[in-house]
């Protein structure tokens, strides 16, 4: 085969051979201007004459370069030519015979649509790291080519396969996908650790959580969510977001959600245990930061008291359906110093289901974030069921896929409206203490009597005024009006407080043999389940107790 007769169509090839061509056709004009007989003869000392890249025969060219070259024509693709590295890597191939037949190689590969692709645009076309029978990677490129007089008809028209092997890039990039798959399941297997693995169950609340990891090699990140019950019937909610991917965001996940949890048995206002953490969070990694809110239910209070480091607002919805936002306070990230966080509250009566979340549930790159929050907002007012539904739900209308490119964790709790038997599970009872030393012999009565009402076995009932006795004798010698006692029953315990306006929290102590004074508080540390005291926000104390009920119900 003459293959002069075909040329690559490669932008400006045919230009510059009609430039050569005029200039070597153009005769020699000497006149003003012309370069001197003298340095005429000074150019025959220039080097030999360097042919053109044009000049040289493209079949030596082709038949020499280590890439895979492949020349086919007409529309059903006759073997035009095959160079020598074809030929090595996938055997002789008969000149004329058709490549569908001939060449099988690239049928394996699905070439042929491309190639009739090519011959039909007149554009080239490429393919990039596709696998040949030979086990090799190429990146493949079909390249139309012509006869150099643009005779011929349809029969001349042909395809240039150029085939240059990508195996060392192909197996380089798969061992680097390899290994980012690794250090993804490490951080999802890390992260999934340190998240709990069973969710506390407080008595007043129902609460589901969930965890998506994100999708993408890099997108594994430090989202942590917690349920911490805090003793007489109150309970610490946290959710957070550590900025970053990887294991190292985890770890730093895991740490501050360890803190959490060591802050809250210190029963702390919210915006008092954000502040120790982001001092926490400064030691840790001064250059890495974090979102957090932490919320804590009081089922006497009716309401979430929350603080928020620069984290997305909780979201409530009230027994009518109307969803509330939890805008303000919030103060800036975790691990930024310098910032004086505050507390804030909203309604959880109930009937309420309130939502805490992180960005990846409402953030995307084509949208607003408020829009993101007003399209949750919505959901969460049409989410009715248990919060593992609601949960579910909100996930699914936020479009959360496997392939999601961010984390997503997500925390829902209730406050359910009992009614009918269950309601009678749940009672509370109070009384303000007045008139000095003859308080406790009423609180004592008082005890007794709603103990009773409550039918509560003798032994329980003993154990309840004994240790209501002992924690308002403990107010009343070192606290300071006003002073009230509750009492508040669950379906899993009895809970006995005691609040008062002195901020000075009770230790328990061992009481010497003279002592007339301190054996309070170790009495009740004995007798009950659990025991604690905190500051109240209005300034004062509580000091209660618990004792676990029996199972099964009285």
């Amino acid at each position: 085969m003459n293959f002069t007769r075909w040329s690559a169509r490669l932008p400006g090839t045919q230009r510059r051979a009609a430039a050569r061509t005029e200039q070597t056709a153009s005769p020699d004009r000497r006149g003003e201007g012309s370069v001197p007989a003298a340095r005429a003869e000074q150019l025959t000392d220039e080097p030999p004459f360097v042919p053109a890249v044009d000049e040289l025969r493209v079949r030596e060219v082709l038949d020499r370069v280590p890439s895979l070259v492949a020349l086919v024509h007409g529309p059903d693709h006759r073997i035009a030519y095959v160079n020598d590295a074809y030929t090595t890597a996938f055997g002789v191939r008969p000149l004329g015979e058709r490549a569908r037949e001939a060449l099988p190689e690239l049928d394996a590969l699905g070439l042929f649509p491309l190639l009739d692709q090519v011959q039909r645009s007149g554009k080239p076309r490429t393919v990039k790291s596709r696998k040949a029978p030979d086990g090799r990677c190429y990146t493949f490129t079909c390249t139309p080519v012509a006869q150099a007089d643009g005779k011929g008809g349809g029969d001349s028209r042909g395809v240039l396969v150029f085939a240059t092997d990508v195996t060392d890039h192909a197996e380089a990039a798969e061992r680097l996908r390899a290994s980012e798959r690794r250090q993804r399941e490490t951080a999802v297997t890390l992260q999934r650790s340190l998240l709990p693995q069973e969710l506390e169950e407080p008595d007043d609340l129902r609460v589901a959580a969930t965890y998506h990891p994100g999708g993408t090699e890099a997108a594994v990140g430090g989202d942590w969510y917690d349920v911490i019950t805090l003793g007489g019937g109150r309970t610490a909610l946290v959710i957070g977001d550590v900025m970053g991917r990887g294991v190292r965001a985890a770890a730093v996940m895991g740490q501050l959600r360890t803190a959490v949890r060591a802050y809250a048995r210190l029963d702390l206002p919210p915006h008092e245990v954000l502040q120790l953490l982001d001092g926490l969070a400064a030691e840790i990694d001064a250059n890495q930061i974090a979102t957090c809110a932490y919320a804590v239910h009081d089922p006497n209070e009716g309401k979430l008291v929350y603080a928020s480091a620069g984290h997305l607002p909780i979201l409530v919805r009230d027994e009518n359906g109307a969803v509330l936002r939890a805008d303000e306070p919030t103060g800036p990230p975790l691990g930024t110093g310098g910032w004086m966080h505050s507390s804030g509250s909203i309604p959880l009566g109930p009937g309420s289901t309130a939502v805490l979340y992180t960005d990846g549930l409402v953030e995307r790159r084509d949208a607003d974030l408020d829009e993101g929050i007003a399209a949750l907002e919505r959901a969460l007012a049409g989410a009715t069921g248990t919060p593992q539904v609601v949960c579910d739900r909100l996930v699914r209308s936020a479009g959360v896929t496997p392939d999601h490119d961010d984390d997503v964790a997500v925390l829902v709790l209730q406050h359910p409206a009992r009614t009918g038997p269950e309601s009678e599970l749940f009672r509370n009872a109070a009384l303000d203490l007045l008139g000095g030393v003859e308080a406790a012999p009423r609180a004592r009565a008082f005890a007794s009597g709603v103990l009773t009402s409550w039918r509560f076995p003798a032994d329980l009932h003993d154990l309840g005024v004994l240790a209501t006795s002992e924690l308002v004798a403990n107010s009343l010698q070192h606290g300071t009006p006003p002073m009230r006692l509750r009492l508040r029953r669950t379906d899993r315990r009895l809970i006995i407080e005691v609040t008062d306006g002195d901020d000075h929290l009770p230790r328990r102590r061992r009481a010497e043999p003279g002592d007339e004074s301190g054996r309070g508080i170790a009495i009740v540390a004995t007798i009950a389940s659990n025991w604690g005291c905190r500051r109240t926000p209005g300034g004062g104390k509580a000091v209660w107790c618990e004792f676990a009920l029996p199972r099964g119900g009285m």
